[in-house]
């Protein structure tokens, strides 16, 4: 896993909260007790959590400590602990399992899936966003970049942090069975950003951390100018001089049914 800055993350807050707030307002529940934010960051989509089910408890878990020290900051009332959601399990009597921009880092994350919807009570929701930016300029010149230069060793594996989304049919049929009810949509976003400069300050909060972390410092800057350039190219200044970054992403809202999930091995 990458490292990550709170600082970084936050410089565009107000773009990277909308689509935790759009599925938010997906959740299919009036109320409820219990909810976890999974992978919750600084805190900014707990803070979602908190504000519409006011009278819930509300934790979030993450595996930096930098991050769940922002969140702690941000929202006192809160419990927040490290975990990592590959070998964390409910208790099973939570009514929300909420993860925005989380599971696309998590290998094998459809079994990681699978098994938490399967943990919960009937009644109780999974929801879940996750980046589906893989085949997008931004991150096709990443790769571009991480091959073309003296780093191109050190980073061959980099590319490999993340693996592309399935299909929207794969995680039907996997997390359905499981569901009284499953919602599963695509949205592009359209950022209007201050260039290729601040699409680059864009993503050095989260995909191109794989790339730049192993990296000293004269070859990081090095990376990021060339990587520039590609963005410059591929993301041309509009009338207004913005230049526009599409980012598509994936969201699913379950419902958990009333099968019974096996006990035991």
């Amino acid at each position: 896993m990458p490292s990550w800055s709170p600082s970084q993350y936050l410089k565009f807050e107000d773009q990277r909260t909308r689509p935790a707030a759009e599925l938010v307002a997906r959740v299919p529940l009036e109320a409820a007790k219990k909810i976890v934010d999974i992978g919750c960051g600084p805190g900014n989509s707990t803070e979602l959590l908190v504000n519409r089910w006011a009278d819930a408890a509300v934790s979030g878990f993450d595996t930096s400590d930098d991050m769940l020290e922002a969140a702690r900051r941000r929202l006192p009332g809160c419990r927040f602990f490290t975990a990592d959601v590959a070998g964390w399990s409910p208790d099973g009597d939570e009514d929300l399992l909420y993860s925005n921009a989380v599971f696309q880092w998590v290998p094998g994350h459809l079994d990681v899936l699978e098994r938490l919807l399967a943990a919960l009570k009937p009644g109780a929701v999974l929801a879940v966003q996750m980046p589906d930016n893989l085949g997008e300029p931004s991150h096709v010149a990443m790769a571009e970049t991480a091959a073309d230069g003296p780093w191109a060793d050190r980073l061959e594996a980099a590319g490999l942090a993340r693996d592309p989304l399935p299909g929207k049919e794969v995680y039907y049929d996997r997390l359905a069975p499981w569901s009284a009810s499953f919602d599963i949509w695509h949205t592009i976003y359209t950022h209007p950003l201050d260039g290729a400069a601040a699409i680059v300050e864009w993503v050095k909060g989260t995909g191109l951390r794989p790339y730049v972390d192993p990296l000293d410092e004269g070859d990081r800057q090095a990376f990021l100018a060339a990587y520039e350039s590609r963005i410059a190219a591929a993301y041309p200044v509009r009338s207004d001089g913005k230049a526009l970054l599409w980012f598509p992403r994936l969201f699913l809202v379950a419902v958990r049914n009333g099968r019974v999930a096996p006990t035991g091995p």
